[in-house]
């Protein structure tokens, strides 16, 4: 439903207007008008949200938006925000609301501390797009554009996520003898015990929970997989009663929402990481790219986790300390003035 619609949008003229239109809006954090279509795209999948920067020809723009176009929730991590909705906040639709607005503040936020770097300085290029009339979409191509980008996530469930469920089984049965052997001795358990530990500032610090987002990176659907297979759940009800229960004695409501916000913002699944190697084509600037959205999710997450823990106990605690800080650190990168340095680059590229 998500890819038709989207390819009603595109097919009536209705994807350029917008773009012109939230240009002077996006030019206020060092985006272009245009990066908002692949913004618009990644709704439905990161991987062609990626391929549409294409449409932007100034290269700074363009790598911006292909490092933040993936905050917003694609349709893989629908599963995670219904499953952490369902089990711990009682299918609040607020749960589903707000994870949106934190991948809108998080491009927001990543523009304009970027954008007062020396490697994305300066004003957007120009905005120049031809505006077609507007005119029914003709049934064959909006048909098209959605098969397009539907077979991709056919493709993806019914191979990496249906081999990667396999693979999980395996590890979560058998120890290194190849033994079969209850989940907590199995070589899964093993290998997540090893990563939990950095996790455990952001409040979810139990192999469970760090082997689903390692997984996650896969296919972000494989979170969901993943914690039915490690939680000894075949067949799940509709109301997920079998799962909900043990999640939520898994999890408090300040971890459990910090889990949330680090699976949306941290690095996407390979297909998407794939996609960035392809269009950014360049190792340095792919390795920069991830690395910066798995380290933006980690502090974003721990805070949430850190100063929401302290509200709703009272705790007062090194963590919070540290929250504070990563806090003052980030109001200084968005307020602080453009360096000489960076004002000069921008004269020298109007110049050039």
């Amino acid at each position: 439903v998500l890819f038709l619609l989207l390819a009603l949008l595109e097919d009536c003229g209705y994807m350029a207007r917008i773009a012109f239109i939230m240009d002077r809006i996006f030019r206020r954090f060092g985006l272009s008008g245009k990066s908002f279509i692949p913004m618009l795209i990644g709704l439905g999948c990161g991987v062609p949200a990626v391929q549409a920067s294409r449409t932007i020809e100034n290269d700074r723009d363009r790598k911006m938006t292909i490092m933040t176009t993936t905050f917003i929730p694609c349709s893989a991590k629908l599963p995670i925000i219904g499953l952490i909705a369902g089990a711990l906040f009682n299918g609040s639709g607020w749960v589903a609301t707000s994870a949106y607005f934190v991948g809108i503040a998080a491009i927001i936020v990543s523009g304009i501390i970027l954008k007062k770097t020396t490697l994305f300085a300066g004003d957007p290029a120009p905005f120049v797009m031809e505006l077609p009339a507007y005119h029914l979409p003709s049934i064959k191509g909006v048909l098209i554009h959605m098969w397009d980008r539907l077979k991709a996530f056919v493709r993806k469930a019914g191979t990496i996520i249906f081999l990667s469920s396999i693979v999980i089984w395996f590890l979560s049965s058998f120890n290194f003898k190849l033994q079969m052997v209850d989940t907590q001795q199995s070589i899964l358990s093993s290998l997540g015990k090893l990563i939990a530990p950095l996790f455990a500032p952001l409040g979810w610090g139990h192999w469970e929970a760090a082997v689903g987002t390692i997984t996650g990176l896969v296919a972000k659907e494989n979170v969901v997989a993943t914690f039915g297979i490690l939680y000894g759940f075949a067949e799940v009800a509709e109301d997920g009663l079998e799962i909900w229960g043990t999640l939520a004695a898994s999890f408090t409501v300040a971890a459990a929402y910090s889990f949330l916000v680090f699976n949306l913002l941290c690095a996407p699944c390979f297909a998407a990481i794939g996609a960035i190697k392809r269009e950014m084509n360049n190792a340095k600037w792919t390795i920069f790219a991830v690395a910066y959205q798995c380290v933006f999710a980690y502090v974003i997450a721990f805070m949430i986790f850190q100063f929401a823990t302290f509200f709703t106990t009272g705790v007062f605690g090194i963590g919070l300390i540290i929250a504070l800080l990563f806090l003052l650190v980030m109001l200084y990168l968005l307020f602080r003035p453009e360096s000489k340095k960076q004002v000069h680059l921008e004269k020298v590229k109007v110049n050039a």
